[in-house]
């Protein structure tokens, strides 16, 4: 469904980095999400008249599974924890964009029934039983089925790296649930012998992320390698370092998201500052650096503002 992404390349930190241009898939499944959903995009599912999803108000997994229900026709139903206000009175970004797709997002702090469930349980409990009509997707498309279209992703890098001729390329992406870079080591570790993989876990720590991989993928052979930073950033909350990592990325042609590409960008330069992309420190033998653009760019439109009310 989708053509093959192109890969730009900038200076960062006086070296050349490649860019996967996923971000340019489409406006409404762009980056990470336009990988997971492709088996939902390209298949059809008799007998299903409604999604049923969870996580944030304001994922891009939310407007994308909106978006993936327009087109199908079926309704959205998206079980959250709870929506600040904020987020309600906000007319841009993934809310307001998904409410206006036909979303239903409800609040189960709202919900009489909820019991002391969490989200995902009240979705097991109270919603999917003798319910066969629905579809259940995991938070940000993490699934099986995920594997379909970041398979695809994997084998179109492989077809690059060929095609330039590449002895070595180090493939970063920045990690929430880890689907995407998890599924995509499997795939470059089977398939190739010059790839590898980096992340960072943007949300919990490394523990979690790890965890997330396993029960995905038991064979850890196949993990995509984890980038550790020394430091704990919270998921969400605003900090300076993003913030002018984000604008020195801008200056470079490229914008990227301010949740997850700041982290991911401060580890790729913590990658080349110890030339962990280097073998043998040798300029000869170094690894081409490869970053995933995942998309995620409307959500730009409620960070941004965050951003510029406290640091100008």
């Amino acid at each position: 469904m989708f053509a093959d992404t192109p890969i730009d390349s900038i200076v960062f930190n006086d070296q050349q980095v490649f860019v996967k241009r996923d971000d340019l898939l489409s406006k409404e499944f762009s980056g990470n999400k336009a990988r997971k959903f492709a088996y939902f995009l390209e298949n059809d599912f008799p007998g299903k008249t409604g999604l049923v999803g969870h996580g944030s108000p304001v994922a891009n997994s939310l407007y994308s599974m909106s978006a993936l229900a327009k087109l199908k026709g079926v309704s959205l139903d998206f079980y959250v924890d709870h929506i600040a206000e904020q987020v309600l009175q906000s007319t841009t970004g993934n809310y307001a964009e998904s409410i206006a797709n036909g979303a239903n997002v409800i609040d189960v702090s709202k919900c009489e029934d909820r019991d002391d469930l969490s989200v995902i349980e009240y979705i097991q409990q109270k919603v999917l039983p003798d319910n066969e009509h629905l579809l259940f997707v995991p938070e940000g498309g993490r699934c099986e089925y995920a594997r379909f279209g970041v398979h695809k992703l994997a084998q179109e890098i492989i077809d690059w790296s060929q095609q330039q001729s590449l002895p070595m390329v180090h493939v970063f992406l920045p990690s929430g649930t880890g689907t995407t870079a998890v599924f995509l080591s499997e795939y470059l570790t089977l398939h190739s012998d010059n790839i590898k993989v980096f992340t960072c876990a943007c949300v919990g720590g490394d523990d979690y992320l790890q965890l997330q991989f396993d029960e995905l993928l038991a064979d850890r052979s196949l993990h995509p390698t984890i980038v550790d930073l020394g430091k704990k950033y919270h998921f969400g909350k605003l900090y300076k370092p993003f913030y002018d990592m984000y604008n020195q990325l801008l200056a470079s042609g490229i914008e990227f998201e301010l949740l997850y590409d700041p982290l991911g960008w401060m580890c790729v330069e913590k990658l080349i500052q110890q030339n962990t992309m280097m073998p043998n420190n040798s300029s000869s033998s170094a690894a081409t650096i490869l970053y995933i653009h995942q998309g995620g760019l409307l959500g730009n439109e409620t960070m941004l503002p965050r951003y510029q009310r406290k640091y100008g």
